[in-house]
């Protein structure tokens, strides 16, 4: 039975960089050819959506509703959209198209697509009651996850695969910043038998004690000295100055690895820090078989997602709470009671 569906949605709309998002009724979106509409059970929020607020990131077009951590059920298909059936749970990341003929579709790198859009940024993304998506870029879900906690994994957990992937055969890791992705990965890092150190803010006791408790084979402030030297050192705070001191802690032949779309500076160092053929790199999106090879990952085994739910009309609450550090794991909006 086809699911009725209104002509007007709330959704938390930004119209100027560093404003707080607007709670507005706005018209249910049309989805086009191989698209799909769905209504929003739960979105993340992330540190992206983040940096866009605070205009460190320009997106191409305002007004503009955020949000790509989407988990939503199809409620209607646009023309030769085939791929899912009405009533489907999907999830939605932030990369939302590519081309498919750059020199990078081509290779697979369609992550680094010249002409890529991107959920939440290009398009509109999934704070409201309903959004579209271009359904070869869905993600079926495990039906083991409630959608409160499977949200986060579609950035967060996704972003921070693709880093651990790039960590290569990499036993000793460490992670600068122990927020969403962190404390999804560690537990995935720690079932492929790796050990984890941890490296906070100075007195976060709260991420401390989650990192521990996760199984954490080390924790400190990020200005303090492991006990071993590292293999890898996967970034995920948004902190220029922690590469310099990341460098100071792998061996020679280590990454260090940065997996956020935007960072503060990078002060200079001296050579010697990289010397010794270390390895710095960037994560930049995803692609769709990232997205596979994780929930193929994580299908025999549940990932706990620590998760602070808000309301719709919350979400300029959650974003000052993830600004100020108040977030300990993943913060979600919430659409749906039954979560």
């Amino acid at each position: 039975m086809t699911q009725s569906i209104p002509l007007k949605m709330d959704a938390m709309v930004l119209e100027a960089p560093k404003e707080p998002l607007q709670l507005l009724e706005v018209p249910v979106p049309e989805q086009g050819e191989g698209e799909v509409l769905l209504k929003v059970e739960a979105c993340g929020v992330c540190r992206t959506d983040l940096h866009i607020v605070d205009g460190e990131l320009n997106p191409p077009h305002q007004p503009l509703i955020l949000g790509h951590q989407i988990v939503g059920t199809v409620v209607k298909k646009g023309l030769n959209a085939d791929r899912f059936q009405l009533g489907d749970r999907v999830g939605v990341p932030w990369l939302a198209k590519t081309c498919g003929t750059c020199p990078f579709c081509l290779t697979h790198q369609e992550n680094l697509c010249d002409n890529a859009l991107f959920t939440g940024f290009s398009l509109n993304g999934g704070f409201a009651e309903f959004c579209v998506a271009n359904e070869k870029y869905c993600h079926p879900l495990p039906s083991s996850y409630s959608a409160v906690e499977i949200a986060p994994l579609l950035c967060g957990g996704l972003i921070g695969f693709r880093a651990l992937r790039m960590a290569g055969s990499a036993q000793k890791i460490g992670f600068y910043g122990f927020g969403s992705s962190a404390h999804i990965l560690i537990q995935i890092a720690k079932r492929l038998g790796k050990e984890v150190y941890v490296f906070t803010r100075k007195g976060d006791s709260e991420a401390q004690n989650l990192a521990k408790k996760l199984g954490a084979s080390w924790v400190g402030s990020s200005v303090e000295m492991p006990p071993n030297l590292l293999d890898a050192a996967l970034i995920f705070a948004p902190v220029g100055e922690l590469v310099p001191q990341a460098l100071k802690c792998i061996r020679k032949g280590g990454s260090v690895i940065c997996a956020g779309i935007h960072m503060s500076d990078i002060p200079s160092f001296s050579y010697d820090l990289i010397y010794g053929e270390k390895v710095l790199r960037t994560v930049a999106h995803l692609t769709r078989e990232d997205g596979e090879e994780f929930f193929k990952t994580i299908a025999d085994f549940k990932i706990h997602t620590q998760v602070t739910c808000f309301k719709l009309e919350e979400l300029n609450q959650a974003l000052s709470d993830l600004r100020e550090g108040k977030i300990v794991g993943s913060a979600v909006i919430n659409m749906s009671s039954a979560d």
